[in-house]
This record gives C-alpha cells, structure tokens and sequence, in this order.
C-alpha cells in the first residue's frame, strides 16, 4: 500500500501545483478508478498526506455530488500559530509532532534550529514513558515551547 498511497499522494500535489488557487476538487471514486485501488486506500492517503500539521485542509462531502476538497493552508503569522496551539491541546503521536515542527518551520514561525530543539524536545527517546502518557507530554510540552516562540514573536 506505501507505494499506491505515495503515487496517490503525488497526482494530488501535482495537481495542487497545477490548480494556481492552492485548491483542489475530485472525486474519491474517480481516484480510486484511475489508480485501481480501494477507496480506503484514498481516505489513508488524505489522512496521512494530506492532514492539518502537514499544510492542508481536507473537507469532504459524501453522496451523488460527493466531494473531496484539498486545500493548502496560507495560514501565517498569528493563526497558524493558534492552529499549531490548538493541534496540541490532544495527545501527540511523534509523527504528528514532527509534521507539525515541519510546518511551522516551512513557513518561518520558527528557525530550523529552533525547529530540531523542539523535536529533540518532545522525541521518543527524550520522553521515556508510557505510549499514552509520553503522547500527552509530547502534546503539553510542544504547546508550552510554540506558546513561548509565539510569544516572543510579538
């Protein structure tokens, strides 16, 4: 399935880039024709390629005119800060920390330096606990560090 999911992944940025408004429209079904898939295969890779620490706002409709929107976030400066803010109010998984660190350095809310601080803050190996709980912690400290950048951003 990574292979499917990452070609999957690939058209859609394509056609992202292609767009020139920075949104996309298709259909799950005509997707999952073109690359002969499930379209659970389609709703894995717009959860894992597609998710908000990665840049992007997916909105679907289901049913006859059903749709799928993928739209990538020009969010800057203070509300993607409150959008990284808010992200961290849940557990983290270290995957969904690390996109959410790539983003916020992607768009220069913090350093590339500051950006492997965090990660080496909030790191598995760091965070010696149990899955639930080091997912929490991951998720309170990240808040408190983004909450002080942005603070200082001021």
């Amino acid at each position: 399935m990574p292979r499917i999911v990452e070609d999957i992944a690939q058209f859609l940025l394509w056609r992202l880039s292609q767009s020139g408004t920075g949104s996309i429209e298709v259909q799950r079904s005509e997707l999952a024709a073109r690359f002969s898939c499930a379209p659970s295969q389609i709703n894995y890779c717009l959860a894992t390629r597609f998710a908000l620490e990665r840049g992007y706002l997916v909105e679907s409709r289901r049913g006859g005119g059903g749709y799928i929107r993928i739209t990538e976030i020009a969010a800057h400066g203070r509300e993607l800060w409150e959008r990284a803010l808010e992200k961290c109010r849940l557990p983290l998984s270290q995957t969904t920390a690390e996109h959410l660190v790539e983003l916020v350095c992607r768009v220069g809310l913090v350093t590339h330096r500051e950006a492997r601080l965090l990660l080496a803050a909030v790191d598995r190996q760091t965070l010696e606990l149990s899955a639930l709980g080091r997912d929490e912690m991951r998720a309170r400290l990240l808040r408190a560090m983004l909450g002080t950048l942005m603070i200082n951003e001021r």
